[in-house]
């Protein structure tokens, strides 16, 4: 690929993130959700955005799952297990620039299923 190409990619990329970032802000009682995935892994945090510090996380990579539909209902799960041991019961969900279908629509189910409200 094109050096020029991936330069825009990568910079329409960030875009779409700031876009979403933007919007999305995370409180103690309401922290900002959010997620990232790469081709082989799936990672979410929850950030207090007034302290800025992670409250709970899961990493798909430890949990040895990959970053598929499946997979990622089991993180989900993982997930709200963290977030109700230090009690979170909603979340406000930060996509991350990702569009909200296949891997990230599931994880986001997957949590509402185990009781995360957003």
């Amino acid at each position: 690929m094109l050096k020029s190409i991936q330069k825009r990619k990568n910079r329409l990329a960030t875009q779409r993130k700031a876009r979403v970032r933007s919007k999305v802000s995370g409180t103690a009682e309401m922290p900002r959700l959010t997620v990232f995935k790469s081709n082989k892994h799936f990672y979410a945090q929850a950030i207090d955005d007034t302290k800025g510090a992670t409250i709970a996380s899961v990493d798909g990579r430890k949990m040895g799952l990959k970053a598929n539909i499946e997979d990622v209902k089991q993180i989900a799960a993982q997930m709200a297990k963290n977030l109700s041991a230090v009690n979170v019961t909603s979340v406000r969900f930060d996509r991350n620039g990702y569009l909200y279908h296949g891997v990230i629509a599931s994880f986001a189910n997957a949590l509402r299923e185990a009781g995360i409200k957003f």
